[in-house]
């Protein structure tokens, strides 16, 4: 019992949540780090220029910050805010070429409020130019606690990166650090390190110069791109290249793994390609074949960065040698590997505008897990491994969050997400449809961020069942639905009890083709014959059932 305590706060303490420490009250720094508020409201940014110059041994950085932006409204604002993260700090700062008067740059924490007299105009174009330095929060436990990571590799030379989802990336450079404001053009890191490492980053490699005795690479994404999924992975790299023949035509797989592990690499990720075939299959085209596909071994366990997947599980399978599910099936492949990439979907290429909302990330890329099983062990293994997962489920607080102050909600918007949508499937009775669901939504909202309301709403319209209450239930209560039923003879009288007002979603009886319609009220039905005799729901469906005599 105790290793299983241990195993649930491990898990839901899991690879992408620097924010699952749950605040009772908020600051005004929480309100301009989760809002979109007037200082950022009225402009869009379409680029950052990122270049980063770390020194390892003073676990010290510096470097710039050109953001591209756009005015979308035509407001008299003077004000912009900028977000950087103390220890670091903000230096020379340039608006159109023209530097600003220190004094109209004011911090308040971990903000820079810069005042301008410029005149804006509506779908002009500007360039902030923003000089940074400092010595960064550094990771204690990445990526469960967040910042940059100055580790050594296991033959004692520099190993750099940043784990920042939740915390922002405003903990190293400075930005726009809100999650509903993606750089449309996509995001350029250049960075520059001692002429014996190698510097890896998201989508492609477009340039390397020789800087004295340093080297500077430079990569690009021409893709929108979450500003914690910007990242670096400094050290001794190798690559292993391969290449995917996939929907949308080949896609470059690029393996950056420590010098020593490449044979290891070699192996473990051979799982690469039958995981995009489920993705692909299940989801739609792999969101990013101008970037690439890369996994980067990573000074932690993993994370989903764009294009560059971060990977730390050992080069085994299951959860760091764990199966999550307790079914044996999460042995069968490798959890980082396809956790992170699912993340390509969800995550990446649908993006919520607040992470209240981020169980559409993680939900849908838990279950993501059950459809690779289910394509590589078949349909009863996949239902196996989701209904394993239950155990990971605590209903400690609701899966959404609280909107305006970057506050997730519980951190059951893993399992208790995948177990819903698989509650949604089964209640379709339709896999062709759920499929068609699936790619909908990242055709629909294919490099888009959204709200929780767009998501709901179009599993609603396609599957034409109102789902108001189904997601209240499992989104917005703790509560798990219970049928309470007595059976006499061969009926059987029923009711659903912990429920939100109006739930009545039906369900189905195992081992029978009979749906019962329970609502909040009883009712009475004469089951089909040999169902009367140890009388359950069927499994799939993520719901509580109590006998009354």
């Amino acid at each position: 019992m105790k290793w299983f305590y241990i195993l649930i706060v491990f898990f839901s303490l899991t690879v992408d949540a620097q924010i699952l420490n749950h605040k009772k009250e908020f600051t005004r720094q929480d309100s301009l780090r989760g809002s979109n508020n007037e200082f950022r409201n009225w402009w869009n940014v379409l680029h950052y220029d990122i270049q980063v110059e770390p020194d390892f041994e003073k676990r010290f950085i510096k470097g710039k910050n050109a953001i591209q932006f756009e005015i979308t409204e035509n407001l008299s604002r003077e004000i912009i805010q900028i977000d950087l993260q103390e220890p670091m700090n903000l230096g020379k700062v340039k608006l159109d070429d023209v530097e600003i008067n220190s004094q109209n740059i004011r911090r308040e924490g971990n903000v820079y409020f810069i005042k301008t007299d410029k005149k804006w105009k509506t779908n002009s174009k500007h360039i902030l130019e923003l000089e940074f330095s400092g010595n960064p929060r550094v990771a204690v436990q990445p990526p469960w606690d967040g910042g940059w990571i100055f580790e050594q590799d296991a033959k004692g030379r520099p190993f750099m990166s940043v784990a920042c989802q939740g915390l922002g990336a405003s903990v190293w450079f400075p930005n726009k650090d809100y999650q509903g404001d993606e750089p449309d053009l996509g995001a350029k890191l250049s960075m520059i390190v001692p002429e014996d490492l190698i510097a890896i980053g998201n989508g492609k490699l477009v340039d390397m110069n020789q800087i004295d005795d340093k080297l500077e690479f430079v990569w690009e994404v021409k893709n929108p791109i979450n500003n914690y999924n910007i990242i670096p992975y400094i050290g001794h790299y190798t690559e292993i290249k391969d290449a995917y023949k996939g929907e949308k035509g080949e896609l470059s797989l690029n393996y950056w793994v420590l010098d020593y592990n490449r044979e290891k690499a070699e192996k473990q990720f051979e799982q690469t390609k039958p995981m995009l075939k489920s993705f692909e299959k299940w989801f739609g085209p792999y969101p990013f074949y101008e970037g690439g596909y890369k996994l980067v071994e990573a000074p932690h366990l993993g994370m989903e960065h764009q294009s560059a997947i971060a990977y730390g599980n050992h080069f085994e399978n299951g959860y760091l040698g764990r199966d999550l599910s307790s079914s044996g099936w999460g042995l069968k492949w490798d959890f980082i590997l396809v956790h992170e990439s699912g993340h390509e979907w969800f995550g990446n290429n649908i993006t919520t505008q607040d992470v209240a909302d981020m169980w559409v990330h993680e939900s849908f890329t838990a279950y993501s897990e059950t459809l690779h099983t289910q394509e590589l062990f078949g349909i009863e293994a996949g239902n196996d491994y989701v209904i394993g997962t239950r155990m990971n489920i605590l209903n400690d607080i609701p899966m959404i969050g609280i909107y305006g102050v970057n506050q997730e909600g519980s951190g059951d918007i893993y399992y208790k997400g995948a177990n819903m949508i698989h509650t949604f499937r089964h209640l379709l009775e339709d896999d062709d449809l759920f499929l068609r669901i699936l790619r909908g939504l990242n055709e629909k909202f294919y490099h888009q961020t959204v709200t929780t309301k767009q998501i709901e709403d179009y599993m609603s319209q396609m599957s034409k069942i109102d789902l108001t209450e189904f997601f209240n239930q499992y989104l917005r209560t703790t509560l798990v639905p219970t049928l309470e039923y007595k059976i006499k003879g061969d009926e059987i009288t029923y009711r659903w009890t912990n429920i939100v007002e109006k739930f009545d979603m039906p369900v189905k009886v195992a081992n029978s083709d009979q749906w019962l319609f329970p609502t909040a009220d009883w009712k009475t039905e004469k089951l089909k014959s040999g169902t009367e005799k140890g009388f359950k729901i069927d499994r799939n469906f993520y719901v509580k059932s109590v006998k009354k005599d």
